[in-house]
């Protein structure tokens, strides 16, 4: 009889909890379903990266145009998981949501390079309340039309490298004087950094917050086995920007 009365409760325990489960599941699965109506087709992403860079004075690279060492550091440190989610990277999420619990605060927001595209071309760069779920639908959407050679030339095109400076294409040619393909490691490292906070990373303005910065990319790519120690502290001990550096004369690369 203590026996039935165990197996009872714990059957109750199991469907309590199988309901628990179910019922957020399904709320989440009806506002993913919901967003995914809700916010408009991709097709037209490339003109609205093209009006965007346009306006920004920054150039549209072709896919392949970013340097494989400069994708590496970009990767590395924006979304590790880059070349493995279809645009929303749920280990990185959950890591995300479990620390902002941890801490108290809404210090990390899991997105990935994909989501940030979705999120400056389509929402305006605001990803706030409900624009959270419209960026994850959207970026789901352009990892089904997109290559990730497109989308992270995208990316590198509009993104912002510095106080007022957008596309990766203008900072190498503003810091140091060189087109995308002349990019070292140091440089390569400090641009990748950047667009977490461009303006307070901008070395001009920040040298001591952007030399942090370069120094946590460089850090980032020896743990994935990117680079090694000596190359890290030798990238480390660079200069920040290039004094031959030279805005007026120097030619971005080509659009795409």
């Amino acid at each position: 009889m203590i026996e039935r009365h165990r197996l009872a409760r714990h059957r109750r325990l199991l469907a309590a909890l199988g309901l628990g489960l179910a019922l957020p599941l399904a709320a989440a699965a009806a506002l993913g379903v919901a967003a995914w109506l809700a916010t408009p087709g991709v097709a037209d992403l490339q003109a609205r990266v093209a009006g965007l860079a346009s306006a920004r004075g920054s150039s549209v690279l072709a896919p392949g145009a970013v340097p494989p060492q400069l994708a590496q550091a970009i990767v590395t440190t924006e979304d590790e998981r880059f070349y493995q989610h279809h645009g929303i990277d749920v280990i990185g999420l959950g890591r995300a949501l479990l620390f902002d619990v941890s801490h108290g605060c809404l210090c990390q927001g899991g997105s990935t390079i994909t989501q940030q595209l979705a999120k400056d071309v389509y929402l305006g760069g605001s990803d706030a309340g409900p624009n959270k779920l419209a960026d994850m639908a959207l970026a789901l959407k352009v990892e089904l039309h997109y290559s990730k050679a497109q989308i992270l030339a995208d990316y590198a095109s509009i993104v912002g490298v510095g106080i007022d400076r957008y596309g990766m294409a203008v900072g190498a040619c503003d810091y140091f004087g060189v087109t995308l393909d002349g990019l070292d490691l140091p440089q390569a490292a400090l641009l990748a950094g950047m667009p977490e906070a461009p303006s307070a990373y901008d070395p001009l303005a920040h040298p001591a917050e952007a030399a942090a910065r370069r120094a946590h990319v460089l850090d980032a790519m020896v743990a994935e086995g990117d680079i090694t120690p000596a190359m890290a502290a030798a990238a480390g001990a660079a200069p920040l920007v290039s004094a031959s550096a030279r805005p007026a004369t120097c030619t971005a690369s080509p659009p795409g």
